[in-house]
């Protein structure tokens, strides 16, 4: 059985979702391909633009904000994906995403308009949103927002 090139695994891993370089490096790996095909693959992947780091961080972050994931969960999971701090740090800065307005649509969907109603529910409702990836400031001012709305 003929056995596939590093460039045609990767590109058939690249049709069904973005990948980071770290990633295609791992799979690649589990074929038993040299070490120094893997790399150059990797660097035709780039300089062809079928293959971007920023691109997967970006698709990365819109995808799992969009699940109600919080800044500080994403940023963890993109280093577990072999993103750079750097990088991180640059797509998390462009984002438009207002991540206060996130976390109080979370908070809502989850336990409704209303705010929590005594330290047991608010410490549950805390535990959840920062298992979701939101900061202190966030689950705070979610909490300010909800006991605003309950004033109306």
């Amino acid at each position: 059985m003929k056995q596939r090139s590093a460039e045609t695994i990767a590109i058939g891993l690249l049709a069904r979702r973005e990948h980071s370089a770290s990633e295609l490096r791992q799979k690649l790996g589990q074929h038993d391909l040299d070490p120094t095909e893997i790399e150059n693959c990797l660097q035709k992947l780039c300089e062809q633009g079928l293959q971007s780091d920023q691109r997967f961080a970006q698709n990365y972050l819109r995808y799992r904000s969009q699940k109600g994931m919080g800044p500080q969960r994403i940023e963890h999971e993109l280093r577990q994906k072999g993103i750079n701090a750097e990088l991180i740090q640059t797509v998390m800065r462009d984002s438009e995403i207002d991540w206060f307005a996130l976390a109080d649509t979370v908070r809502c969907k989850r336990f409704g308009e209303q705010g929590p109603r005594d330290f047991t529910e608010r410490a549950k409702q805390q535990r959840f949103m920062q298992y979701r990836g939101f900061s202190h400031e966030h689950i705070t001012e979610s909490f300010d927002l909800g006991s605003h709305e309950n004033q109306r």
